[in-house]
């Protein structure tokens, strides 16, 4: 039963993040937020223009998870006896306490109140006629913060409910698990001690529990350390703490990678949330003079990131959003290839780390895309955390356990009866597996995964597929990558796209042409770090399937400049309509014709900039527009349509 009074110090918030407004239809309503006790929970409803006022108790519809003394995770997911309205705001204020002492969002959330005082508000649109989508959310990035678009849009569009998006779709790497700068880690163990999250005890490393590895001397910049050195270890480490210059495509991770459940849940905290930030500060640890100017450079961006954050909480208050993972808010090269998943699952340490990350994923992500699939995993998760010990650690063997069955389980992906039909696929644990050699990238998903796949879009006159890896991609990117494949290094250049495994490329394009799958595909992507528009038909045949691949990335996050205008220049020289180079891909009979941004010069055909995906379907399902909401405060970038090009 729900505390009426918790024992909360004075100095903490009653709520910490949230709520994401998660799932909205006429009949159901998710929201997801973190507090610092288990309060009684009341939803007011109040429908405009109308006026008319509902307030729903949530007893029965909230579930609550301790992660620590003064840290629960709660779920509200509310079913409906008198469906909601479609198309027209609807304010709501989400009320704690009991009645007589109850208080609202104006008291506890200010910040979540639109600029005209009004409360938040949702709509729940009777079409997917227009959605947001985006990608990768790096917050030490020096760019601006995509999600300020959804804000910005939310606030132009006022009272027209008829242009306001329907959903937006995170398509992966909402967090960077494996890529976490200095002072976010400073800032993220002070909120773990602020908020009393429970520890845990770390098998086979080199410190034996979270308490141990918040004092070692590479806690900070050097964690890649605390893996053993020889043996499976060494490539262990290669595996989950590479931190190494990659060519061409060059990343720089690993050193401050999360390692504990704690650890990413207070990430995830302080990325989604401005309140955390006011229980923490950044001292610098000590460091080397090199590290110091970093760790000066990363609080500078840090700042600015947070600084946008009220404005991000009050658009994922108001917006609904599904989300699904990519490789970063796991660990960089997710399952890559079946080597990777022998070497990093094979050894006790790496495999927690990675299955700390997914749990996390279940209880932030993915636990309001489809909370009843979750149940039994969430009892689990609820065991765990009821009884940690009189230091405050998680039980070993049952967290092992926990891990295990996250691990196994194989319902990530989900669909939505929209219209049109709303896809989200799972293209990381359910791989194709290379059965020649085991370091050759895995397929993005396998035969059994695919086949689920066409049994769903059978007889569907078009369909809205959120696939984090573009299916239709770059070609010269996915050649250089094809080429460090072959010398065995796919590693070096995140070797993961839909062409790099034969047998999943040829079953994905097969279920493409079937006679009984839809004639309009939408693929929205992400993961790149840069944006573009194909336009994809079978050569030489009338009225077959239709696809756009539309992808948008990164949210906060963008490719080195000087490199993608080459790679894009050189693409459009080599791989030009009348080019030889056409036939030696696994998509020769596929016709690719790009759609150039508005914004462009000499034919470039690929955007760089930080910012959000807003995609218009047309009655059939077709993209009607295609803009680029840059995060800078430009114009947005549109994505000429064949009727403009």
């Amino acid at each position: 039963m729900p505390c009426t009074q918790p024992d909360i110090p004075d100095a903490l918030p009653a709520v910490l993040a949230g709520p994401l407004l998660r799932r909205v239809e006429p009949g159901r309503l998710v929201f997801w937020l973190a507090t610092t006790g288990e309060f009684e929970l009341t939803l007011r409803l109040r429908s405009r223009p109308d006026g008319a006022v509902r307030e729903l108790p949530l007893d029965g519809s909230c579930r609550a998870i301790a992660l620590g003394r003064h840290c629960w995770l709660q779920l509200v997911d509310l079913r409906l006896d008198e469906p909601l309205p479609t198309d027209r705001l609807i304010e709501y204020d989400l009320q704690l306490g009991e009645p007589g002492a109850r208080q609202g969002i104006a008291a506890w959330a200010p910040h979540l109140l639109n600029d005209d005082g009004r409360l938040p508000a949702f709509a729940i649109r009777s079409r997917l006629d227009r959605v947001l989508h985006g990608s990768c959310r790096k917050p030490h990035h020096p760019t601006a913060d995509g999600l300020l678009c959804v804000d910005r849009l939310l606030g132009e569009l006022g009272e027209r409910v008829e242009e306001r998006p329907a959903l937006l779709l995170m398509s992966g790497d909402q967090v960077y698990a494996d890529d976490v700068a200095g002072p976010m880690l400073v800032a993220i163990h002070v909120l773990m001690r602020r908020l009393g999250l429970f520890g845990e005890c770390l098998r086979e490393a080199l410190v034996e529990d979270s308490e141990a590895l918040l004092r070692h001397p590479a806690c900070y910049y050097r964690r890649e350390e605390l893996l053993p050195a020889s043996g499976t270890g060494g490539l262990v480490r290669e595996r989950i703490f590479g931190g190494v210059e990659k060519p061409v495509f060059t990343t720089a991770h690993g050193q401050n990678h999360l390692v504990t459940l704690a650890e990413v849940m207070a990430m995830y905290l302080l990325v989604w949330s401005p309140t955390p930030w006011a229980l923490v500060e950044m001292p610098m640890p000590p460091l080397e003079p090199e590290l110091e100017a970093r760790f000066a450079r990363e609080t500078e961006c840090l700042t600015a990131f947070r600084t946008g954050l009220p404005r991000v909480a009050r658009a994922l208050a108001q917006m609904p959003s599904l989300m699904i993972f990519d490789d970063h808010d796991i660990t960089d090269d997710w399952n890559l290839s079946a080597r990777w998943e022998q070497t990093a699952y094979g050894h006790p340490f790496s495999r927690r780390i990675i299955g700390n990350a997914l749990v996390a994923y279940l209880l932030c992500q993915g636990w309001g895309n489809e909370p009843e699939r979750f149940e039994a995993l969430l009892d689990e998760v609820q065991a765990l955390t009821a009884r940690p010990d009189a230091a405050g650690h998680l039980d070993c063997a049952a967290q092992d356990v926990l891990i295990d069955r996250v691990l196994a389980h194989d319902g990530w992906g989900y669909t939505l009866d929209t219209q049109p039909p709303l896809l989200v696929l799972d293209t990381r644990t359910r791989r194709w597996r290379s059965e020649r050699n085991l370091g050759r990238p895995s397929g993005l998903m396998d035969w059994e995964a695919l086949s689920e796949l066409q049994q769903a879009l059978l007889d569907r006159r078009a369909a809205l597929i959120v696939s984090p890896a573009p299916m239709f991609g770059v070609k010269l990117i996915e050649a250089i990558q094809r080429v460090f494949t072959w010398a065995g290094h796919p590693l070096l250049v995140d070797a993961e796209n839909w062409m790099a495994h034969r047998g999943a490329a040829r079953v994905m394009l097969n279920i493409f042409r079937h006679s009984r799958t839809p004639g309009r595909y939408v693929v929205l992507s992400g993961d790149v770090h840069y944006s573009f528009v194909y336009q994809v038909s079978i050569r030489g045949r009338d009225g077959g399937p239709q696809i756009w691949q539309v992808t948008s990335s990164g949210v906060k996050n963008e490719f080195p400049q000087r490199l993608l205008d080459w790679l894009d220049r050189l693409n459009r020289w080599l791989y030009a309509p009348w080019s030889p180079l056409n036939w030696l891909t696994t998509r020769r009979r596929w016709e690719v014709v790009p759609r150039v941004p508005d914004r462009r010069q000499h034919g470039e055909r690929l955007w760089n900039g930080a910012g959000i995906g807003l995609l218009e379907l047309d009655e059939e399902g077709a993209p009607r527009r295609i803009r680029q909401l840059n995060a800078d405060g430009s114009p947005a970038t549109e994505f000429l349509l064949e009727d403009e090009a």
